[in-house]
């Protein structure tokens, strides 16, 4: 084994994840022979078969799965140390790998294009799903920082509040409600309240709500997407309770309003985190500290719309 080298081990992992040489070789941007050597090679040092053919895919054999388990974390360590000495020069550089609860997406992006415009040599692996499947990502090590509303109690994490956020009961402009003056929990119960699936944050916040209120949750539809909510929110189908970074859009093009009601809206802290006691790479510190650096500053940029339209809902309050 002592002659594989780190081309070949690029190799092994390739075919395995694109199950076929000429993927793989694609995405090496080299020839399909010249990964086949690769192989053949790797295969040598080996001294035994780690591919082999299964109709017109290539799957690993025993020996290629624990070989490919060690290859992935083999060139990690090596990116690592690259990383390492490459800050020893005053370069951040690597693959940031960050994972963020939809909702985030909106607000993640342009800290993004903040951070790698001044630090061209970092890459970025970025993952978007629900709460339940960053936390899972998290917890196998297939991202370093995770960004959602609460940090998950199944996981052991070191998390840093970033920034407030608002989430509120909206509708369309042209909503019946919106028609009416200091709504109450209780006048949401018939007017198709859409949420999110459970476990999302939005989700846990309007039953939070709910049942603090003394009040049975009467959902209307349960969807997984906030940009279903928001076409059914638009078209007039029912009202929502979404974090106000989803439709800073509609709201700016007058399409989603906020409700009038004493509980819009709802400040939540958005987190990043890591796992505690696992050490994370230079890459991924450095994004860390930039997001709480700045990550307010962001969320005030993103929400300067919906803020006129808070102070001008407080007006109205009080003149009411």
């Amino acid at each position: 084994m002592y002659q594989a080298s780190l081309k070949q081990l690029k190799s092994l992992l390739l075919v395995a994840q694109h199950e076929s040489v000429s993927r793989a070789a694609e995405a090496l941007h080299v020839t399909q022979p010249a990964v086949s050597l690769q192989l053949r090679l790797l295969e040598e040092a080996a001294g035994t078969p780690l591919t082999r053919k299964t109709g017109r895919n290539i799957q690993l054999t025993a020996a290629g799965e624990v070989l490919a388990g060690f290859a992935e974390r083999i060139i990690a360590l090596w990116e690592e140390a690259a990383d390492e000495v490459a800050a020893l020069k005053g370069i951040i550089s690597g693959t940031l790998r960050i994972g963020a609860v939809t909702t985030a997406e909106y607000i993640l992006p342009p800290m993004l294009v903040k951070f790698t415009t001044e630090r061209p040599d970092v890459r970025i692996k970025l993952k978007v799903g629900n709460r339940n499947e960053i936390v899972s990502m998290l917890a196998k090590h297939e991202i370093d920082l995770a960004i959602m509303g609460t940090p998950p109690r199944e996981l052991r994490t070191n998390a840093a509040s970033f920034a407030r956020h608002p989430m509120a009961f909206v509708a369309s402009a042209n909503h019946p409600l919106m028609a009416k003056r200091h709504l109450k929990l209780p006048d949401l119960m018939d007017a198709n309240l859409l949420v999110r699936e459970r476990g999302s944050g939005t989700r846990t916040t309007v039953e939070r709500l709910f049942k603090e209120a003394g009040h049975a949750l009467r959902m209307g539809s349960e969807l997984s997407s906030n940009e279903a909510i928001k076409r059914m929110v638009v078209a007039g189908l029912g009202v929502a309770f979404l974090s106000i970074h989803t439709c800073t859009l509609e709201f700016e093009a007058g399409l989603i309003k906020m409700l009038p009601m004493a509980e819009n809206p709802v400040e939540a802290d958005w987190y990043v985190m890591h796992l505690a006691d696992t050490a994370i790479p230079l890459v991924a510190a450095a994004f860390q500290e930039f997001v709480i650096e700045n990550g307010q500053e962001e969320v005030r940029r993103q929400l300067a719309a919906f803020n006129k339209d808070i102070a001008k809902l407080r007006r109205s309050r009080k003149a009411g």
